[in-house]
């Protein structure tokens, strides 16, 4: 089995740090951070099983004050020619929940919610990925170490606090990470870029669930919702969170398959239906 990953946008590379400690041998494309230009690269075909990724969120961001630049979208359209240069087996990407989809021909689309608190660590942000199979599988992943949420999320602009700013171990504790070294980076930086990373037990789990989706998958149907949660018989949602997710997704005007709303119960459906013709 080809165990050959190319990471692109790495960053300091906390995704492709949990694929290496997953097995995974795991080659970093240009990032800006240290000088390169992801827009002069290109992959050879067939080389990699598979793309990670994590392009700058800024534009899609919900906390984004400022005009969007349209660099999101640009970086999205060269990712998009990466793949299909590469032609992986499969893609991952991370970024915002607002982040449009990023569908490549050829492969199957998934979107995943997940939490942190989901993986064993005591803050609860949310991470959002998406996710293209070759041969159109879904992925399915184990949360194995759910924890009650007792601190806040660690995030990107810590490192600009002065008073509330907690120390660098515990933060990077939060993301399950040691207290690395990142020689070069100031201090708001080496925040900014810790806070700004995929947490390294998130990065795990999906690098498992890759890796058995490659070597023995057994036809899992997952959850419509978007946690990637198996689901059994005549189910297509997985938990009663699920449910509130969809209903929450209705109200705000989103589409909701007609798969999904047999997976709710009459009340539910009776008021999903209202508020989609309200809307």
């Amino acid at each position: 089995m080809n165990k050959l990953v190319l990471s692109l946008f790495p960053g300091i590379d906390v995704l492709g740090r949990g694929f290496e400690e997953e097995g995974w041998t795991v080659v970093r494309g240009p990032d800006l951070l240290w000088g390169g230009d992801v827009r002069r690269f290109h992959a050879q075909e067939f080389f990699f099983a598979g793309v990670i990724a994590g392009p700058p969120c800024q534009d899609f961001s919900s906390a984004r004050r400022a005009v969007p630049t349209g660099r999101g979208d640009e970086l999205l359209a060269e990712l998009v020619r990466i793949i299909g240069e590469a032609a992986p087996h499969w893609w991952l990407m991370e970024n915002v929940p607002r982040c449009h989809d990023v569908r490549i021909e050829g492969y199957s689309h998934q979107r995943i919610d997940v939490a942190a608190s989901d993986f064993g660590l005591p803050q609860r942000r949310l991470r959002h990925f998406q996710f293209g199979h070759g041969k159109g599988f879904a992925l399915c992943l184990d949360r194995p170490k759910q924890r009650r949420v007792t601190q806040p999320a660690a995030m990107a602009s810590e490192g600009e606090r002065s008073v509330t700013r907690r120390g660098w171990s515990e933060f990077c504790a939060l993301q399950g990470l040691p207290p690395i070294e990142l020689p070069g980076l100031t201090l708001s930086a080496r925040y900014l870029a810790v806070g700004n990373a995929v947490a390294l037990p998130v990065a795990r789990a999906f690098a498992r669930a890759i890796y058995r989706l490659e070597t023995w998958f057994d036809g899992d149907k997952v959850c419509a919702c978007g946690c990637a949660r198996p689901v059994t018989g005549r189910r297509v949602l997985a938990t009663g969170a699920c449910r509130q997710r969809e209903l929450r997704r209705r109200r705000a005007g989103h589409p909701t398959s007609a798969s999904v709303l047999r997976g709710v119960t009459g009340n539910e459906r009776e008021v999903m239906n209202a508020e989609g013709q309200a809307n």
